[in-house]
């Protein structure tokens, strides 16, 4: 893992699910996530975190992936192991 690099300066789209009664809609519905800000993956990061811990399930990062950290579509959880990592290695 320590040749493993993460570009946190890659382009990056945050996304927001639409929700009903602060769960998401379903995709079966007809329910796609839309755009709140496009930035890096840096500041897509940054802009998620400061979003309320309650609401996070209602978030996902897209970008290009990067080996098997990054995927294309990152879960609210995934961000958050990702803004984890990016503080504890000095980002």
């Amino acid at each position: 893992m320590s040749d493993t690099r993460i570009d946190f300066s890659a382009p990056a789209t945050l996304r927001k699910w639409p929700s009903v009664n602060k769960e998401r809609v379903s995709a079966a519905l007809g329910a796609r996530p839309y755009m709140i800000m496009d930035g890096t993956l840096d500041e897509c990061i940054e802009r998620f975190m400061s979003q309320p811990e309650s609401q996070h399930h209602l978030y996902e990062i897209h970008t290009a992936p990067q080996s098997d950290l990054v995927s294309a579509i990152l879960s609210a959880d995934h961000v958050v192991e990702l803004a984890r990592l990016r503080d504890f290695i000095g980002k």
